[in-house]
This record gives C-alpha cells, sequence and structure tokens, in this order.
C-alpha cells in the first residue's frame, strides 16, 4: 500500500515538478534521480538524505545573559513606563510585534507610531555585519570605504538570482548583512541601543537618564556580578555594558534560535511532509513558479547548519506605499531604506535607494505584518504580491484621482531603476500569465507554515 500510494503521488507531481523537487533538494538530482526508493521516499514526503543539524548548544543561561533578560522585559526604562524591548518583541510571537499594526507606537504617551514595521529577533545570531559584495575571509573589506566598494559594485556584473543559481548569485557584489531593515547597525548591542533611545521608542533620554534607571532596577546589583563596580560609575560604560547583556540573552537563550521547526525535523529525517507541502516545497525552490529559494535559502551549510531561509542580502521590491503609516501621511515622505532617512552613510549611493534587508522566513506564518512598511497582514496577500506585481498591477496598486495606476508609489520615479525586475517571478509583464495558480499558492503557504518553530 505504501508503495502504491507513493507511486500515485509522484504521479500526480508531474514530471516537471518531480525534477524540480530532485535538483533543489538536500540530496543531489543525480542521488535521487538513480535510486528508485529516493525518489518514492520524496513522493511520499520522505527526506531521501537526512542529516544531523548543528544547532547552538544549549545550556542555563550564564549571570550575564540572565542580566539582559531582566533587562529585556523593563518597561521602567522607557519614558512612558509601559515599553520594554519585550513589549515589541513578543516571546510568544517568534520575538515580533503580538498586534497586526504596520508600526508600533511609543514614545513618552505611546501615542507617536514608528516609522517602519518591527523585524524578529530571533536567528541573528549569525547575522554578518554590513558590507558590500562578498566577504572576504580576511575581513580586508573592513578598510575600504564604503562609497569605494558601492563603486566597484556598480561596475561588475550581476548573476541573476533563481533558487537554481544561489552559489552563483550568492557573489554578486550587492549590500548585505547588518541588523534593522536598512543594516545599519553590525552587532547586536549596536541593535539594542536605538529602541533605548529613538523618541517613538522606548524614548529612554540622554545616556545618563537610562543609566540611572539601570541603577534604580530591582535587577542593579547583579551588574557587580558581572562587571567590576567601577563601570556602574560611569553612564556610557553602564549603559553599554547593559546592552551587551542583552545581546548575551538573545545569544544564549534557546527560543532565540531553536530550529525547532518541522522543516528542521523533515532534513533529519523525522517528520514527513504532507501532499501539499511537498508540493509547496517543489514550488519554493522553481524558478518558473515561486522561486522563493533564490533570496530565502533553505539548503543547510556544509557543515550541517540549519537553513536561514535568507540571503543576507538588500532588494528594492517596490511594494506599494501603506497608507496607515503616519509618516506617509506627508505625500513628499519616502522611506528610502539603504538611503535613509535613518541611515546616514548611504545618502549618496542612490543606486541602493528602496533596498531593504530580505529577512528569514522561519516563523513567517506567525507574523501578523510583512515587509518593511507593514502593508500586508497575511502570507496570502504577500504571495498575491510576487504574483501579481508585474503581470497584473492593478491587483497590487492604487489608482490615482484621474484612474491612473500608481505602480511603485511608494518610491520616487527617479529611483525605479533600482527596482528588481530581473530576478524571477519580477522578468514578467503585463498580460502574461501569473506564474503561480491560487492552488500553488496555497501549497506555497502550506509549506512556509513548516518553518514555525514547535
Amino acid at each position: 500500500m505504501r508503495v502504491l500510494a507513493g507511486l500515485t503521488l509522484l504521479a500526480a507531481f508531474g514530471a516537471c515538478s518531480a525534477a524540480m523537487a530532485l535538483r533543489g533538494g538536500p540530496a543531489p538530482a543525480a542521488d535521487w534521480l538513480s535510486t528508485p526508493l529516493a525518489s518514492l521516499e520524496l513522493a511520499i514526503g520522505e527526506n531521501p538524505s537526512p542529516i544531523r543539524l548543528r544547532r547552538p548548544p544549549a545550556a542555563p543561561l550564564s549571570p550575564l545573559a540572565q542580566l539582559g533578560k531582566d533587562i529585556f522585559f523593563d518597561q521602567n526604562l522607557s519614558a512612558s513606563g509601559k515599553l520594554s524591548c519585550a513589549s515589541c518583541h513578543s516571546p510568544q510571537n517568534a520575538y515580533t510585534p503580538a498586534d497586526g499594526a504596520p508600526a508600533e507606537y511609543g514614545g513618552p504617551t505611546m501615542a507617536q507610531q514608528g516609522a517602519r514595521a518591527v523585524p524578529s529577533l530571533m536567528y541573528l545570531e549569525t547575522q554578518p555585519p554590513f558590507s558590500i559584495g562578498p566577504d572576504p575571509s580576511d575581513g580586508a573589506d573592513d578598510t575600504v570605504p564604503l562609497p569605494q566598494l558601492a563603486a566597484l559594485a556598480a561596475a561588475a556584473p550581476r548573476v541573476q538570482k533563481t533558487a537554481a543559481t544561489t552559489a552563483a548569485s550568492a557573489v554578486n557584489i550587492v549590500p548585505q548583512g547588518g541588523l534593522f531593515w536598512d543594516g545599519r547597525a553590525d552587532t547586536l548591542p549596536d541593535q539594542a541601543i536605538f529602541p533605548l533611545q529613538n523618541p517613538v521608542e522606548m524614548d529612554g533620554g540622554s545616556i545618563q537618564n537610562i543609566a540611572a534607571k539601570l541603577l534604580a532596577a530591582p535587577y542593579a546589583e547583579n551588574f557587580a556580578a558581572v562587571f567590576p563596580p567601577s563601570y556602574t560609575a560611569n553612564p556610557d560604560i553602564l549603559v553599554s555594558d547593559a546592552v551587551i547583556a542583552i545581546s548575551r540573552y538573545e545569544i544564549e537563550d534557546p527560543s532565540f534560535h531553536p530550529y525547532a521547526s518541522k522543516y528542521d525535523a523533515w532534513l533529519e529525517g523525522r517528520a514527513r511532509l504532507s501532499p501539499a507541502e511537498m508540493r509547496g516545497y517543489v514550488l519554493f525552490n522553481d524558478p518558473k513558479k515561486g522561486d522563493c529559494g533564490a533570496c530565502h535559502l533553505d539548503q543547510p551549510g556544509q557543515n550541517g547548519e540549519p537553513p536561514l531561509f535568507t540571503d543576507h542580502q538588500f532588494e528594492a521590491l517596490g511594494v506599494p506605499r501603506n497608507p496607515a503609516l503616519a509618516a506617509n501621511q506627508n505625500p513628499a515622505y519616502y522611506d528610502l531604506g539603504l538611503c535613509g532617512p535613518f541611515r546616514k552613510d548611504l545618502a549618496a549611493q542612490t543606486q541602493y535607494c528602496g533596498m531593504f534587508l530580505t529577512p528569514t522566513l522561519r516563523n513567517a506564518a506567525r507574523k501578523k505584518v510583512f515587509f518593511h512598511n507593514g502593508v500586508y497582514n497575511t502570507l496570502q496577500q504577500v504571495l498575491d504580491f510576487y504574483n501579481f506585481r508585474d503581470t497584473e498591477p492593478a491587483k497590487i496598486y492604487p489608482t490615482d484621482a484621474a484612474g491612473n495606476l500608481q505602480k511603485f508609489n511608494d518610491l520616487p520615479k527617479t529611483f525605479w531603476p533600482n527596482i528588481d525586475t530581473a530576478d524571477p517571478p519580477f522578468n514578467r509583464h503585463p498580460g502574461q500569465h501569473p506564474p503561480l495558480t491560487a492552488a500553488e499558492e496555497r501549497d506555497i503557504i502550506a509549506f512556509l507554515k513548516t518553518l514555525d518553530d514547535q
């Protein structure tokens, strides 16, 4: 019965889909094609070539990480007394906001809206620092000014990104790495200090004010357990120690990087994908269909590192403007990503205007908002954007008072050449068939749900 069911499912995939599954799977295509049993296991949702993933070691939190946890949940560090790191990065919601607001509210009265959706804090322990171009192993680019790297990138040929050519496109000289949507922070401590001082987030005020609150906190005595007592006398050092402690909490606590999804279990041969999930996996990696795997890499590393479902690169996708953002009530305001308004050092590199960091797809089904401006609230809307942006743009973008379509309406026209129109599925044109049917979108969503940590 198992063999019959497997053959039936394999036939249902069709020859093309099966071939894509073999090519995009964790085992070499030749191995699967030459081994009937492996092909059968694929057809019934099993991984023919299970591996052992290398997860970060789990251990009790160090005193430094425990201190960081206390700080992470401390609302008193905010001007309102109502906002902590955990308020916007909820542990129960994959360290993203628990509501569906496009951007969170903060400030002294919790009445000021941020300008961007809050990204997850999960799976950042291996995030590379910001760079332009592949990171050389010797770190030589540390001394090369970003404008010089940007000039080099402008003259370099670019390989088309598809799920079948990830190795080739990985060496494209493009912006990549860093934290936040614009990569402006290179380390977790650098990232932690921004919300503490941002007037529309925690609004903690000056370093001296934040330090005073830390010294008045119930956990203040724990600083002495991990830092020399003399450090607490210097506000700059004290706050620096505090964000280092937060980063240690994010690195040491397994809840930030459990790698405990069904897909991880499938890679290890401990789970079977359903027919819909397996079809979605095939579509996810098919350059003629979803091609999601071009940017959201789904294969383990050479040493068994779990896949992060991102290539850490920046893309200009041209998502529609979100009228629910207070900042967008000003028609002259545009969020240009790498070019500003929050990142300043690349403002002159206009070839990067409109580019934002590619996030991980792990726990994507648990998120309430998507893209940097929080314009979408469901995975269905996200897939519709990829599906119809170029084939049926009227389904994605609004029209003006005269009935004219406002495509790419969240980026000034002078920067439209930065928008990706070369990589599938964005290489299509109006009137062409969209790459995915409604049923195929549902299958990809079924696969994406396997990336949720259990």
